[in-house]
C-alpha cells in the first residue's frame, strides 16, 4: 500500500489524496473478494480452481497496472478487482486446515501465518531498497523505474500460480471421489 501510493503519484501523476483513495480500493476489494471467493470455493467443493483463478486474475491486473495504458482501464475498478483477485490468498488457510488433522488446525494455521508475515516483513525492505537504489530515484521516479521495481512482484505471483498447480485438492468434492 505504501509503495502503491507513491507509484500512483510519481509514475502515474496522481495527486496525493487521489492516490490514497485509489490505493484504498484494494482493501475494499479484499472485503468483497475474501468472503466471495471462499463462498465460491465452498459451493464448488474445491479450493484449487478458485486459488488458480484468483492468481491468474491478480497476475493480469498487476501486469495491467504496471504496463497497461491507464486511459483505457483505470480508477477504483482496477483496485477493487485487484483486491477481489488477491482475496484468493485466504484459501490456503482453509487448505492447510483441511490437509491436517483437526487437532493440528491451530498449529497449521499458525505456520501459514508465520510464513506469510515473515515473507512480508523480510521482502518489504528488500523491495524498498531496490526502488531507492535505482538511478532514476534521484531524478524523480519515472514509470520505467517503478515497472522495474515491481516486476519481481509479478514473478512472485507467477511462482505462486505454478506452485498452486501442484497443490493437493482438499475440498469436500475431492473427498467424495
Amino acid at each position: 500500500m505504501t509503495w502503491g501510493v507513491r507509484f500512483l503519484q510519481e509514475a502515474r501523476g496522481r495527486e496525493y489524496e487521489s492516490a490514497v483513495i485509489l490505493a484504498a480500493t484494494v482493501p475494499l476489494g479484499w472485503m468483497i473478494g475474501c468472503p466471495l471467493l471462499g463462498f465460491i470455493s465452498d459451493r464448488l467443493g474445491r479450493r484449487k480452481p478458485v486459488i488458480i483463478g484468483g492468481t491468474v486474475a491478480l497476475l493480469g491486473v498487476l501486469a495491467w497496472v504496471l504496463f497497461g495504458h491507464p486511459a483505457i482501464l483505470r480508477g477504483p475498478v482496477v483496485g477493487i478487482v485487484m483486491g477481489i483477485a488477491s482475496g484468493a490468498a485466504m484459501l490456503p488457510y482453509t487448505v492447510i486446515k483441511e490437509a491436517n488433522s483437526p487437532e493440528l488446525g491451530g498449529s497449521a494455521t499458525g505456520v501459514i501465518n508465520f510464513i506469510n508475515f515473515t515473507f512480508s516483513a523480510l521482502l518489504g525492505p528488500v523491495f524498498g531498497a531496490r526502488l531507492v537504489r535505482s538511478p532514476e530515484a534521484q531524478e524523480g521516479a519515472a514509470l520505467a523505474h517503478y515497472q522495474a521495481g515491481f516486476t519481481p512482484l509479478l514473478y512472485g505471483v507467477l511462482l505462486a500460480l505454478l506452485l498452486s498447480l501442484f497443490l493437493k485438492e482438499t475440498g469436500p468434492a475431492n473427498r467424495k471421489l
